[in-house]
């Protein structure tokens, strides 16, 4: 047994299945989350069956990957719930009459039912039903009422005996809308005149500023208070308690075990958490000391801008700015998302609708956006010498992106359409999703940080407990000491990048780097070779030749960031 949810984009399926199922599927309000389907199983009489959430759709005639990817899925269904808008009914019911031509068993869904009343609409919901043929239900996914009724509907869904031509389609919408559904009077609300404000070309552009600046404060804040006040004092006041015992099983402080798993041991401190370079030292501090602080923090505040609903905004706000380099404003939404990790942010590119916009949208990502991971370790190493220098790293980042973007879109063939996108109301969050979100995305990096991150720093421990690291730097000499004007020390926090740059960043800490040095470091590993995560993934969204193109430009631009911030800035200490 098959059960597809299908239905427009920002109708509230992601939540209902995840309601539904308890599977782990994150749910946004806004278009592209679900390009991919996500399958789940419920109990289904005495067995179990297949909930399977489609991809959000507009239009049964395929003219993009989500809707071919509905289409496929249509074709094995025993059973179609259509998740319908209550607040946009005219527009949804567009694609429900397509789905009544499938002569598939069916229910229909009338879900975000609060806020039809908020929004002064009234449906007769036993004539849409009549009219239509299947049952209908209403619903308000975040609190689970109707969910009831919706299940006990499905178990005894008809199939449907009306069928239209397309052409009939729009003049029956209307003609069904007009027969089920009053609208009347009501006063604006707070939230009415914030979506007035945030959509206008002038203010709207300002609250765009405003709105991302007080995210970064936001995340920053929440960060430092995380790391000063929890993980710094647990770490350096009761777990480095356990590394003198450890370091005597494993054979005392100068043996290549206790180099490896301790670091370095320094007579006048002991082992140090954020520089000894050890497996359970910086390994473990890095991750769970300096990165994840940073990390709740972005995903918080992505989580609350997603489900208030701003997220949209943004990329109507910014589409004319965002056609300079080749893409439209939805480009804005990946680029966000690639801001807490590359890997979902190119993931999110598989809702762009030309191969040119996709290939500019992953070969900009993965050069000038830095993940969460990676701005954590550049404000750690950068920020306590002065926050102008951590502005001149995000300033060359934003500068390459700009100019690589005016030539990709110059050069690259292919086509660039405009933006249609569905603008959600505004929505008060629910705290039950924005946390659930904020575990499951928390989860997913711990899960593919902890092994790059402990794998990176036994990589670096052995190349220089071998000299391995003497040898290679000498290889690299005429680029880093000539073109970066670095030590060959730094050569294997460029190296280990590829495994993850932020970690790549933290080695940069233990080398004594002058200002200058650690500007020109922490940009080159920002630009330079993708994480082998978001390497895997261009990959396969991009193809071999695609990606190699994208690596290509990624090298060209490391390069010559590094050289020319060497050669313009000051001989800062």
């Amino acid at each position: 047994m098959k059960i597809l949810l299908v239905g427009n984009p920002n109708v509230g399926k992601s939540v209902i299945f995840s309601r539904i199922t308890g599977h782990c599927v994150i749910a946004s309000n806004y278009p592209g989350t679900t390009v991919d389907y996500s399958m789940g199983c419920i109990k289904w009489g005495d067995g179990t069956a297949d909930y399977i959430d489609a991809p959000g759709t507009y239009d049964l005639l395929a003219t993009c990957k989500a809707e071919e990817v509905t289409n496929d899925l249509l074709k094995d269904a025993d059973l179609v719930v259509n998740v319908i808008d209550a607040t946009n009914l005219e527009r949804n019911l567009f694609l429900t009459l397509q789905l009544l031509g499938r002569k598939i068993p069916m229910i229909a869904v009338l879900n975000l039912w609060d806020e039809t009343r908020h929004k002064g609409i009234e449906i007769d919901v036993e004539k849409l039903s009549a009219i239509l043929g299947v049952p209908v239900i209403p619903t308000i996914a975040l609190t689970g009422e109707g969910f009831d009724r919706m299940i006990e509907a499905m178990k005894n869904a008809p199939v449907p005996d009306r069928s239209f031509e397309r052409e009939e389609l729009w003049p029956e919408v209307g003609r069904i809308a007009a027969e089920v559904q009053t609208m009347f009077h009501r006063h604006h609300t707070f939230l009415d005149r914030l979506e007035d404000l945030s959509i206008h070309p002038i203010s709207g552009l300002i609250f765009a500023v405003a709105v991302l600046c007080s995210a970064f404060f936001a995340v920053r804040f929440i960060g430092e208070s995380i790391i000063n006040f929890i993980t710094t004092p647990i770490f350096k006041n009761y777990y480095s308690l356990f590394f003198e015992p450890l370091s005597k099983l494993l054979g005392g402080h100068e043996s290549i075990l206790s180099r490896i798993i301790l670091g370095e041991y320094l007579p006048s401190q002991g082992y140090n958490i954020e520089s000894s370079m050890g497996l359970l030292t910086t390994g473990v501090f890095v991750v769970f000391g300096v990165v994840l602080p940073y990390i709740i923090a972005f995903y918080l505040a992505l989580g609350f801008l997603e489900d208030i609903g701003y997220l949209p905004r943004l990329a109507v706000m910014l589409d004319n700015f965002m056609h300079i380099v080749g893409l439209h404003g939805f480009s804005v939404i990946p680029m966000f998302l690639a801001m807490g990790c590359n890997v979902p942010g190119i993931l999110a590119t598989r809702s762009l609708e030309s191969y040119q916009q996709r290939f500019i949208a992953i070969t900009l990502i993965s050069i000038a956006v830095p993940c969460a991971a990676l701005q954590a370790m550049i404000v750690g190493v950068l920020g306590h010498r002065g926050f102008l220098y951590v502005l001149i790293v995000y300033a060359t980042l934003l500068s390459m992106w700009l100019i690589i973007g005016l030539l990709l879109r110059r050069y690259v063939s292919g086509y660039n359409p405009e933006l249609i996108m569905e603008i959600p109301p505004y929505r008060l969050p629910s705290l039950r999703s924005l946390f659930f979100k904020l575990w499951l995305r928390v989860k997913h990096f711990l899960i593919d940080a902890i092994p790059f991150v402990l794998v990176g720093v036994l990589i670096a421990d052995l190349l220089v407990v071998f000299h391995i690291i003497d040898f290679i730097g000498v290889i690299f000499t005429p680029v880093i000491r000539w073109a970066w004007g670095l030590p060959n020390e730094a050569v294997s926090a460029i190296l280990l990048g590829f495994l993850r740059k932020d970690i790549g960043v933290a080695l940069l800490s233990p080398l004594n780097l002058t200002t200058r040095q650690l500007i020109v470091a922490c940009t080159v590993l920002s630009t330079f070779f993708p994480c082998v995560a978001t390497f895997a993934v261009m990959t396969k969204e991009l193809g071999i030749k695609g990606m190699l193109k994208s690596v290509g430009i990624m090298l060209v631009a490391a390069f010559l960031a590094g050289s020319i911030l060497n050669l313009i800035l000051p001989a800062w200490n």
